[in-house]
């Protein structure tokens, strides 16, 4: 029903009671003061009923009537100018608003449109009332936009908060919030509505907790230390240099013999009886060519540098090089690295387990990385990071790829002297050229103030959920425009599961509350149950297993036999190797319970 009435402003003005027991009148206040991105409200507080009163609320969106529009308003601050309560009259208040846009009518039996642009602005004395149903849904339309729900609006649960999941995705996204807030659960609630719009999203999730394989039962497959198989020819040569390095500065000439000696050994795997030729040319290989080769071809170039005259300065560098190979082969947290003993072109297998190509009906791969050793971490995310850009660049916008970083402050740290520079630089490809071949970014992270301010501006949608560090509130206000700015006022109060959306993927800034989950696909339910589950159980702590975990290292296996003859075209990880008779002894500081062959650092044998 609507009831028109004539105010002093002499224009008549439309309202809409809800029920038969409504007061006629919605007016709550008049305008005082407005310049252009803000307005005072005059109004009185009801005593009464208190019905007056509770519709004045920070956080509340409502209207001021101006005949052929109505001016949508933000309520961030209310008070009395004196800060005197009268308990026995009336009590003048003053509303401050922030204008957020105008909704018109359209033609007719059709719904209001909105527009975040304001073309007639409130005069003094206007009307201001409590909004509209029909204009709320207004203010929060997507117009069309492909959409998911993912919960409703704080001020009004009978209204659902979308998103535009093209929009989100395409110009990525973040997720922030301190810890506790239900950050995670809001990701995994955010990828099944993705993956349910767009089936053909893979999705890869950087996982240091390793806590969302069990949240996303149905549509992920898990990956960890002992399943991953990354072989050590697909790292770049700083990637790899990390790995032998393991996070200390690197020594400059042990680097340029490595970037000499990697495409030496790649020739030698594709030509075995090239020798040590290099062919230069069309198809020559870099260090950083993701072409297969063998370690034993690689130490025995360095045995070989190490006896040339000429190289008598640099044998130190050569033997310290060898010896940081031989370390990094032999440590079993590398497994994932140096495991294979038949080195062959499985790239495509590679690519396809951790990219999901085909997805077979799980598009999304939890790559947990919690038992990955810290020293790696960084060159394994620079890895994924590149891999993720170059396939969605070659596969000419067909495969469509979300990377989504949890805690990636530790990737992206604002300190550009902290963190891995290539990791960084892949990351930051992907923000700033992904989205138009097709590779996205999701940035979850409880600290905003410590993440690169360049990858979080290249995020166009941002869930801001509870931060009470004033750093992180700073950062996030940068990132909202300003006639939305009032709306981070509630980040330190925010309730669990409640968050600010704001940016491309929404039609306007909105309060929402995410759709709760089943306690059984909560990311880390899992893990608690089983916590809980045990300290029920007897509570006892197995150490053995603990220091076995601990120790990371494989049973020993039987030695092969040393006196065998091979055939001159094999080499160490082909089938049927066998040491030759003519290989040097193993050296004494190399333990051969790894799995690794005698003859892996040993020369090929000579014809005679």
């Amino acid at each position: 029903m609507f009831v028109d009435r004539e105010r002093s402003g002499g224009e008549a003005i439309s309202q809409e009671r809800r029920d038969e027991t409504q007061p006629e009148t919605r007016v709550l206040g008049h305008v005082v003061q407005c310049d252009g991105a803000r307005a005072t409200i005059a109004a009185f507080a009801d005593v009464d009923e208190g019905t007056v009163t509770g519709l004045w609320t920070v956080g509340r969106l409502i209207s001021i009537n101006l005949g052929v529009a109505r001016t949508v308003g933000l309520v961030y601050a209310i008070g009395r100018p004196d800060r005197i309560w009268n308990e026995d009259g009336r009590n003048p208040i003053e509303v401050s608003v922030e204008l957020v846009g105008e909704v018109r009518d359209g033609p007719a039996n059709s719904a209001p449109v909105f527009d975040r642009g304001i073309n007639v602005y409130p005069h003094i004395g206007a009307v201001a009332h409590r909004i509209r149903g029909r204009d709320l849904q207004a203010v929060y339309d997507l117009a069309g936009r492909p959409s998911a729900t993912i919960g409703q609006l704080s001020q009004d649960e009978t209204i659902n908060a979308c998103i535009a999941v093209d929009d989100t995705l395409s110009r990525h996204f973040a997720v922030v919030g301190t810890t506790g807030v239900g950050k995670s659960t809001a990701v995994s609630l955010l990828l099944r509505k993705a993956i349910e719009t767009r089936p053909e999203l893979r999705v890869l999730i950087l996982d240091p907790h390793n806590e969302f394989a069990d949240a996303l039962p149905e549509h992920s497959v898990k990956v960890d230390t002992s399943t991953l198989d990354l072989p050590f020819w697909l790292f770049r040569l700083e990637e790899f240099a990390e790995v032998l390095f393991r996070g200390r500065e690197v020594v400059p000439e042990e680097i340029d013999v490595l970037r000499d000696l990697i495409p030496h050994a790649k020739n030698l795997y594709r030509n075995p009886n090239a020798g040590t030729f290099l062919r230069r040319g069309a198809d020559a290989l870099t260090a950083d060519t993701p072409v297969p080769y063998r370690m034993a071809d690689l130490i025995k170039q360095i045995d070989e540098r190490m006896g040339m005259l000429e190289s008598k300065n640099d044998r130190p560098v050569y033997r310290a090089l060898r010896t940081r190979i031989e370390s990094a082969i032999a440590d079993p947290r590398y497994r994932f690295m140096f495991n294979s003993r038949l080195i062959e072109d499985t790239i495509h297998q590679t690519i396809g387990d951790i990219f999901r190509i085909p997805h077979g009906g799980r598009p999304i791969t939890c790559f947990e990385m919690a038992g990955l050793p810290s020293e790696v971490v960084n060159s394994v995310c620079s890895v994924l990071a590149r891999l993720a850009f170059d396939l969605a660049l070659w596969s000419e916008g067909k495969l469509k790829l979300l990377l989504l970083c949890e805690e990636a402050h530790r990737y992206m740290p604002a300190d550009p002297r902290l963190g891995f520079a290539p990791t960084r630089h892949a990351l930051s490809r992907i923000a700033k050229e992904g989205r138009k071949y097709g590779c996205y970014l999701g940035v979850v992270t409880q600290r905003p103030g410590e993440l690169d301010p360049t990858i979080l501006s290249q995020c166009s949608t941002i869930f801001a959920m509870r931060l009470a560090n004033d750093q992180d509130q700073k950062i996030i206000r940068s990132a909202i425009a300003d006639s939305s700015a009032s709306s981070l006022s509630f980040l330190s109060s925010m309730g669990q599961r409640e968050a600010i959306a704001f940016g491309e993927g929404v039609a306007t800034t909105m309060r929402l509350k995410f759709e709760r989950l089943p306690a059984s696909l909560i990311p880390g339910a899992h893990k608690r149950r089983a916590d809980e589950a045990s300290a029920i159980n007897d509570g006892e702590i197995d150490l053995a297993q603990i220091v076995e975990r601990l120790r990371n290292v494989p049973r020993p296996q039987q030695a092969l036999g040393l006196a065998e003859t091979v055939d001159m075209q094999r080499q160490a990880g082909d089938p049927g190797y066998r040491k030759p008779v003519t290989a040097p002894p193993v050296p004494d500081d190399l333990d051969v319970s790894f799995g690794l062959k005698p003859s892996v650092f040993g020369l090929r044998p000579r014809s005679d």
